[in-house]
């Protein structure tokens, strides 16, 4: 794992902080936005966090640990991906982080990865991540 390997990206939402955290932490709204992923946590420091689902035919069952958690603020937590192809490894993980911030009426959220076997990992990352906040945006401002 590449610990130096890193990808951000963001996106301004005409919506208030309050509606994007209740999507970044609403159990059904993560599966209307990440693809029908079902999300298992209770949001509290150290605890785990589990994303499972089907992804383009394959199924799959991801994992971590929450990190850091405050409302309306951040969120960041480990994370493997069964997509890796490899054994669960808590010294191998990613760190994925939300940020949010208010600008007058918009809501900027910023999406940070860090830690990835290569280039090409983080690249396929950033696309989909870019598509995720597409999904936010989508979801949000209808």
């Amino acid at each position: 794992m590449n610990k130096s390997l890193r990808v951000t990206t963001s996106v301004d939402l005409d919506t208030s902080i309050a509606k994007v955290w209740h999507a970044l932490t609403d159990k059904d709204m993560i599966k209307q936005y990440f693809w029908g992923t079902e999300i298992k946590t209770d949001w509290k420091e150290c605890s785990p966090i589990s994303f499972s689902g089907t992804y383009e035919g394959t199924s799959y069952e991801d994992k971590g640990f929450i990190l850091k958690f405050k409302k309306e603020a951040i969120i960041s937590y480990s994370y493997w991906s069964s997509f890796w192809g490899t054994e669960f490894n808590p010294d191998e993980l990613s760190i994925i982080t939300y940020e949010l911030t208010e600008k007058g009426t918009l809501t900027t959220l910023r999406v940070t990865q860090e830690g990835f076997k290569d280039t090409e990992a983080r690249n396929h990352s950033l696309e989909n991540w870019k598509e995720v906040l597409k999904n936010i945006r989508n979801l949000l401002e209808k």
